[in-house]
């Protein structure tokens, strides 16, 4: 029976009312069904009679009928869609997936006469432009396709063309395979390695399976001299068990490395000791920079720059600090983390003029590093700026438009991640007056995520109470009271755990506002005296909130009334935080800053920063920054718990 049938059905049904009395959301969310069911004519007919009701979302319709009719559409339709769309979201990715429709006809000069205004990320767009460019004899097109092999991700199925033509022109030589099989080793991506390494001459495939043996036992491997050294790839298996066996066991592996060494290469030997130095630092080894030394001049990553710099930082070697961040490349210079400590280090070298230079920049930003450079210049936070309210005129002006309007109507329908995109889409270029009374529409929706995100964007106008929210105080201020938590810190730890999204979930399974995992949460339950805890409570909005600061005030507790160590213990779990203190006391904001698990470090100096800023909201007892950071004590030492 057509779609359009069984509307006319139901409505008959529910007291011979016309089709539309079904109600367009009803009629919408068929038209979604048509779609994945790849029903045309069906999708066709509720995409007629959504137009014709002038239904806020009909502009989805058209998008999901061109998509379903994509192979055989005409430049012409599809140009038309696209100015037609050029203010909607879906337009660009549209875009992309005409333009992998150009590339497969081989249509170039159709394909590049669009590319260009192609706004989004996307690997095999890009290897069909690089593939395609190559075959018109663009020199830009072969220095693309050699970046675009350089990743330690997999890639599309399409690349491999490009690739093709690269290592077939000489362009992608064997050293270039071999250094990208380091990367994907690097982040133990053992099937797409075993793929780049098929592209060496003469390779025997039998022995590609060594790769399995040293990702589940590196110590057998080299304990027992199970591949030999002879060749490239032995060499290559043999560092990469050596390097699997730093990250656990990094004793045992300096240990066979002295065994080892002698059957490398200078290059190799340096190529370990920068991976070896990288997981030192990591284990917050005291050795960690005499390790880098050894590295020789090999040109270090990302991540070996920055964890060499916090080395230096938790070894209190200033000048050495200084060093690591100078050596780093200018993008990466200029990133706020580093900019505030190469500010540190020139203080603490009684630069102070050079110092203060940086500092004064950075303190203008509303974020952790401007709150502590802030503070380094000897200016606690004052009261933040008056805020600037949106008129009423302002907040409808953004109501009438169009892509908030379809941003709003897809949340109503818990479309979330097509409302997120419309969202953003719609506000990409409103100024800091437009973003405030967007926010504004958000937190009037009770959209706190979006409300938060949209304030975060302002630039020299700012509405904090939009940044920083406070949604169910009621209930907060009760279980902060009953936990004795400060409650301007709860709030910021909320803020970051979910943005107050009450139904939030993450990847591993932790639930609602405060994100408690399911263990934790019938751990609570137990702990509590709750013989009627189902696991469906957590949650429920009071629910998730009791236990939540309840697991905080035990964090707390375990972490010897340290905030810093309490909130990297919620997030990475009670038995961390102490294993990462330093033989002596350290600085919060260096213990923070070198906390391994880069989702924790990010986490805790979010929370904390948060709080300060909500600790002006809420008028609570005002605490800077850096005395909620503290110092953490040294291992094994007395802990003052009325440190600040």
């Amino acid at each position: 029976m057509a779609l359009a049938s069984i509307l006319l059905a139901g409505a008959l049904v529910l007291g011979n009312q016309p089709v539309h009395a079904a109600g367009p959301d009803d009629l919408f969310l068929s038209a979604r069904a048509a779609y994945n069911a790849r029903n045309l004519n069906a999708l066709t007919t509720a995409s007629q009679s959504l137009h014709a009701q002038h239904y806020v979302l009909a502009p989805y319709t058209d998008y999901w009928r061109l998509l379903l009719d994509l192979n055989q559409a005409s430049s012409q339709s599809v140009q038309n869609f696209l100015e037609q769309y050029k203010d909607a979201p879906f337009a660009d990715r549209l875009r992309g997936e005409w333009l992998k429709v150009l590339a497969k006809r081989q249509d170039w000069d159709a394909f590049f006469e669009e590319y260009p205004k192609f706004q989004r990320e996307d690997a095999a767009v890009s290897c069909y432009a690089a593939d395609g460019g190559i075959q018109q004899g663009l020199e830009s097109a072969v220095k693309d396709g050699k970046a675009l092999w350089m990743t330690g991700s997999e890639l599309p199925a399409n690349c491999g063309a490009v690739f093709d033509r690269l290592q077939k022109g000489g362009v992608l030589r064997e050293e270039d395979i071999w250094a990208r099989t380091r990367l994907l080793l690097q982040g133990s991506k053992i099937t797409v390695a075993k793929t780049v390494l098929q592209r060496l001459p003469d390779i025997d495939k039998n022995n590609l399976k060594l790769l399995d043996r040293v990702y589940q036992n590196p110590q057998q491997v080299l304990e027992k001299r199970q591949i030999s050294f002879k060749s490239r790839l032995g060499r290559e298996l043999n560092l990469y068990a050596l390097e699997r066996l730093s990250r656990s066991q990094p004793a045992l592996a300096l240990d066979l490395w002295e065994k080892l060494h002698g059957n490398f290469d200078v290059a190799d030997r340096d190529y370990f000791w920068g991976r070896f130095a990288l997981h030192a630092a990591r284990k917050h080894d005291p050795a960690a920079l005499t390790y880098f030394q050894r590295a020789g001049s090999i040109v270090l990553d990302k991540d070996q720059q920055e964890w060499k710099a916090r080395a230096a930082m938790r070894a209190g070697d200033w000048k050495a600090l200084q060093a690591a961040i100078a050596a780093m490349p200018e993008p990466q210079q200029e990133e706020q983390v580093w900019q505030y400590w190469k500010a540190r280090a020139f203080k603490e070298q009684k630069q102070i003029v050079a110092a203060n230079l940086i500092l004064v920049k950075l303190a203008k930003e509303n974020t952790y590093y401007g709150l502590l450079a802030e503070e380094e210049m000897g200016d606690a936070l004052g009261a933040t700026p008056d805020p600037y309210k949106a008129s009423a005129d302002e907040v409808r002006a953004v109501l009438d438009q169009a892509g908030v309007q379809r941003a709003l109507a897809l949340r109503r329908l818990e479309m979330r991640w097509e409302s997120r995109e419309e969202w953003r889409f719609a506000s990409r270029d409103f100024d800091d007056k437009q973003l405030i009374a967007a926010a504004e529409v958000a937190f009037r929706e009770g959209w706190y995520d979006i409300a938060i995100s949209t304030a975060d964007r302002t630039k020299l106008l700012h509405d904090f109470a939009l940044r920083y929210p406070t949604p169910y105080r009621d209930l907060m201020q009760g279980y902060a009271a009953d936990n004795a938590l400060d409650e301007a810190w709860v709030y910021g730890l909320i803020r970051q755990e979910s943005r107050f999204v009450s139904w939030a979930k993450s990847v591993v399974g932790a639930s609602g506002l405060m994100q408690v995992m399911p263990e934790t949460a019938k751990w609570i339950a137990k702990r509590m005296g709750m013989g009627d805890y189902k696991p469906a409570m957590i949650n429920q909005l009071d629910t998730n909130l009791k236990f939540g600061t309840h697991y905080l005030r035990y964090t707390m507790d375990k972490m010897d009334q340290q905030p810093l160590m309490a909130t990297a213990a919620y997030n990475a779990g009670p038995g961390r935080p102490k294993r990462w203190a330093s033989d002596k006391p350290l600085e919060g904001a260096v213990y923070a800053e070198t906390i391994p698990f880069s989702e924790t470090r990010d986490y805790v100096k979010k929370v904390l920063g948060n709080s300060v800023y909500y600790s002006q909201q809420l008028g609570t007892k005002p605490q800077t920054l850096k005395q909620r950071l503290g110092t953490v004590p040294g291992i094994g030492e007395p802990v003052n718990p009325e440190q600040d």
